[in-house]
Formats: C-alpha cells, sequence, structure tokens
C-alpha cells in the first residue's frame, strides 16, 4: 500500500497542466515525504504538504510568462495575457 502511494504521489502531479499547477503537485508531493519523514507521522506530512504546495504553487507561477489559462463556458482552455 505504501508503494502505491508513493507512486502516486510522483506521477499524479505531472498530470497537472500549467507551470503553476505542476510546481504545486510536485511541491505538495515532495513537502509530504519530507515532512513525514522528518516527524515520522502524519502531521509532518500534511504540514510540509501545505508549504510545499504553497512553495511550488509561488516558483511555478514565476516561469510562467504573463499568460493565464481559462475555461469558457463549454470547458474548453485558452490562454490569454492575464
Amino acid at each position: 500500500m505504501k508503494k502505491i502511494l508513493l507512486v502516486a504521489s510522483l506521477i499524479l502531479p505531472l498530470a497537472a497542466c500549467t507551470a503553476t499547477e505542476r510546481g504545486a503537485g510536485i511541491g505538495a508531493a515532495s513537502g509530504a515525504i519530507i515532512g513525514g519523514a522528518a516527524t515520522g507521522n502524519v502531521r509532518g506530512a500534511a504540514v510540509g504538504a501545505g508549504i510545499g504546495g504553497v512553495a511550488g504553487a509561488l516558483i511555478g507561477r514565476a516561469n510562467e510568462p504573463g499568460y493565464c489559462y481559462y475555461r469558457d463556458q463549454y470547458g474548453r482552455r485558452y490562454t490569454a495575457r492575464c
């Protein structure tokens, strides 16, 4: 079970679309792993995931060149200036 959760936490963040989403996913996954390993409990993993997710989103957002992703009324994605 632990192997499945570890693999899922490493692969799922890569399915995100924008740099901000990928950064948040990867940051949350790695923060959870580091927080859980450092403290040895679920609370540490949860705190690590939260901090890692926010930090990853900020880093990912800084790498986007001024364009944002939007959805129209039909659910289609498009990019435009922020």
